[in-house]
């Protein structure tokens, strides 16, 4: 008599168990691989940007010897005050544009702590008067507690920009405005304010070592007509008028007091304190400062 045949030994019930670790093994398998691929895509990408490092710190090096070797460190940084300079290569289309501007350009956010310096009154007051402003216009939640983190950052040193993040921890004071955006970034957290971010803060005030004069020449519209007190349009249509008169002359006629700004100004005197950027590859960014003729602060940003 024929032995029955134990169904669950079946061929095919074997073969179906083994498909099934088959297809749970190819899904680990296939898991595995997004997984590599993703780290080596990142360890590609960190690569590119390590490269990219060493090269920005070559053309670094060539454009501050460059500078260097210029006698008339006005007339350079003038030039790239006004225009951006592009370097092409016709071969290979690999692109690399310098420009700069004046790092005192706006009102020194550090001026804000100068309420007890009886000799820099006229500073404290211009750059109190100037944040009281921007905290009414864009509706500040909290304006003393943030004037209160500035304050600290700027007299007493780094409580919201921790010291591994940033070569700013140096000496008292906001030289950068990295640095400062970190702080308004603390702010924004803690009150959660999100109208903070619409303040352009840029486009009025300067962050940088301590100085006590404005480089009017290579100010924004929008501080030009908070200084004076003339309507933006007017400002806008006076900077690209030509011929342009003096904004002595532009003040006056339009019922300002230049002279009782005048103090805040440079006169004839070049302020020769500048901040470079440097684009190349069409997507890596880097930037320095060029004081008094030294390079110094810089700092690679990667990809743009």
């Amino acid at each position: 008599m024929d032995k029955m045949q134990n169904p669950l030994s079946t061929p095919q019930t074997h073969r179906g168990f083994a498909l099934m670790i088959t297809l749970s093994v190819l899904s680990v398998v296939i898991a595995l691989t997004i997984v590599l691929l993703s780290y080596f895509t990142e360890v590609k990408e960190d690569a590119k940007n390590t490269e990219a490092l060493i090269q920005a710190n070559i053309y670094y090096a060539d454009i501050v010897e460059q500078f260097n070797k210029t006698a008339n460190k006005k007339s350079l940084l003038s030039k790239l005050y006004t225009q951006r300079i592009t370097f092409k290569d016709k071969k290979t289309y690999y692109t690399l544009t310098l420009g700069c501007d004046s790092l005192d350009r706006g009102v020194n956010i550090n001026w804000l702590a100068l309420d007890h310096n009886k000799k820099k009154q006229h500073l404290y007051q211009v750059s109190q008067s100037l944040f009281d402003t921007l905290s009414e216009n864009y509706d500040i939640e909290d304006p003393d507690r943030l004037l209160e983190m500035l304050l600290h950052e700027i007299s007493i040193g780094s409580k919201f920009v921790k010291q591994e993040q940033s070569r700013l921890i140096q000496k008292n004071g906001i030289i950068s405005y990295e640095q400062f955006s970190k702080i308004i970034k603390q702010y924004e957290l803690e009150i959660d304010d999100t109208k903070i971010k619409n303040v352009p803060w840029q486009k009025y005030f300067s962050f940088s070592s301590q100085t006590d004069k404005i480089d009017i020449k290579r100010s924004s519209s929008e501080l030009i007509s908070f200084l004076f007190d003339i309507d933006l349009s007017l400002v806008n249509e006076w900077k690209i008028s030509k011929p342009k008169p003096t904004l002595q002359k532009f003040v006056n006629e339009n019922a300002g007091n230049y002279n009782e700004k005048k103090s805040l100004f440079p006169g004839k005197t070049f302020l020769g304190k500048a901040i470079c950027s440097v684009t190349f590859d069409t997507k890596y960014k880097f930037t320095f400062e060029y004081i008094d003729g030294e390079a110094k602060y810089f700092e690679f940003y990667g990809k743009k």
